[in-house]
């Protein structure tokens, strides 16, 4: 359905490369970090709360309503992160495409990136593995883990959620996206 990922211009080659059809998600925590990391110091905590409510906001046209604010409010004294967040903003609210409540689980890449540390903790615990295999046991045995408590959680697809959206415009509003993204990086 989509790819969530930081900005990295090879795993975006990859996404295009591997998966034409399908839209990338710019990862909103990475986003918002590189913006407010790039404005001076005294405004980086206003910028940051600026940024969540516009990734917060109800419609991508409140949001759009939202970013125009900010860029105009900190244009003056962080130039760089508002260029910034004009050029990124439309990839990190492809998001808006799906159903609110469904936002908040591909809005950002954080999950994989505590998986992945979660497994490099486990390995790092046992420290040296006999072979390939004991490696690939442990790891298996971390991912169903993880899945169960995944599962014991609340699920992100209901079947009236999966029925809904199902018969949305989702699917196809999300192959315009990735079709636009393809045409905006075969232009740059």
């Amino acid at each position: 359905m989509m790819i969530t990922s930081d900005a990295h211009e090879g795993i975006i080659q990859a996404v295009r490369e591997v998966f034409p059809d399908v839209p990338w998600q710019r990862c909103q925590f990475h986003f918002s970090k590189n913006i407010a990391d790039k404005a001076p110091q005294k405004y980086q905590s206003g910028l940051r709360a600026e940024l969540q409510e516009m990734f917060n906001a109800k419609t991508i046209q409140a949001a759009r309503t939202l970013r125009d604010k900010i860029i105009r409010d900190y244009q003056d004294v962080a130039e760089s992160p508002m260029a910034c967040l004009d050029e990124g903003f439309e990839s990190a609210m492809t998001v808006m495409t799906l159903p609110e409540g469904m936002r908040r689980f591909f809005r950002t890449s954080n999950h994989i990136e505590r998986l992945n540390r979660e497994l490099k903790r486990q390995s790092k615990a046992i420290g040296i593995f006999p072979n390939d295999a004991s490696l690939v046991r442990l790891i298996g045995s971390v991912l169903l883990e993880q899945n169960s408590i995944c599962q014991a959680g609340r699920s992100i697809f209901s079947k009236e959620t999966y029925s809904k959206l199902l018969v949305s415009d989702v699917r196809n509003r999300l192959h315009l996206i990735a079709e636009e993204q393809a045409s905006l990086l075969q232009v740059s």
